[in-house]
């Protein structure tokens, strides 16, 4: 599913730019559940936008989804993209759209029937406990509620591969469980999933392998 070979990772041009990744070898198989952590500037989100398909190494290889992407000509990205759901720190949601067709958009695009569409963002907006809320547009919602929102985006098209940083960051107690249920519940229909977290927590409740970065480099067990 995910195999990367002494990839590192800069935002610079030229090969004297400065690594904010460096020397990453790993896999991730199939199926496999992995927690990201670190500090912050650690290199969590940069390692999650070259898996996202966001960005690509600067050196290295990258295998995702059955393609090696590092060499991969531009046009072979875009189906691998759909195949994978991102929640970001940031939201990223559409501010035009209500919270019903930013959940609507990824399916849309694959060219789901509209009475599909219909039924599967009724069914994760209302998962997400967004049910109520589905003609808000995000100026209208609470950091919370786009987040529940990108939560059920990210999830809705049922992703071979989800990549969440801080899913459950601007949520309450009770509103993080249910975003972890979610997830799980993903996990067990055999998506893969990386969530990145600060949050101790939440790796207790959820034991699984951890793939630990400090200063761009992997630490501790892979």
């Amino acid at each position: 599913m995910v195999r990367l070979e002494n990839v590192g990772f800069g935002y610079g041009r030229g090969r004297a730019a400065p690594e904010v990744l460096s020397g990453l070898t790993f896999d991730v198989k199939p199926g496999e559940f992995r927690w990201l952590l670190g500090a912050s500037g650690a290199g969590k989100s940069s390692l999650l936008r070259l898996l996202s398909l966001a960005a690509r190494p600067t050196r290295g290889r990258l295998h995702l989804l059955g393609a090696e992407v590092s060499r991969a000509r531009r046009r072979r990205l875009p189906p691998l993209r759909r195949r994978i759901g991102t929640v970001h720190q940031d939201f990223r949601l559409l501010p035009h759209l209500s919270a019903f067709e930013n959940v609507a958009l990824p399916l849309r695009l694959v060219g789901r029937s509209e009475g599909q569409v219909r039924a599967d963002v009724t069914e994760m907006l209302n998962w997400v406990g967004m049910g109520r809320r589905f003609d808000a547009r995000p100026p209208e919602l609470s950091g919370g509620e786009q987040q529940r929102i990108a939560v059920a985006r990210a999830v809705v098209c049922r992703p071979d591969l989800l990549l969440a940083d801080e899913p459950t960051g601007n949520l309450d107690e009770g509103h993080a469980a249910r975003v972890m249920q979610l997830i799980d519940e993903m996990h067990r229909l055999g998506t893969t999933v990386i969530v990145a977290t600060h949050s101790t927590a939440l790796v207790e409740r959820r034991p699984a392998p951890i793939l630990r970065l400090r200063g761009g480099r992997l630490a501790g067990d892979v």
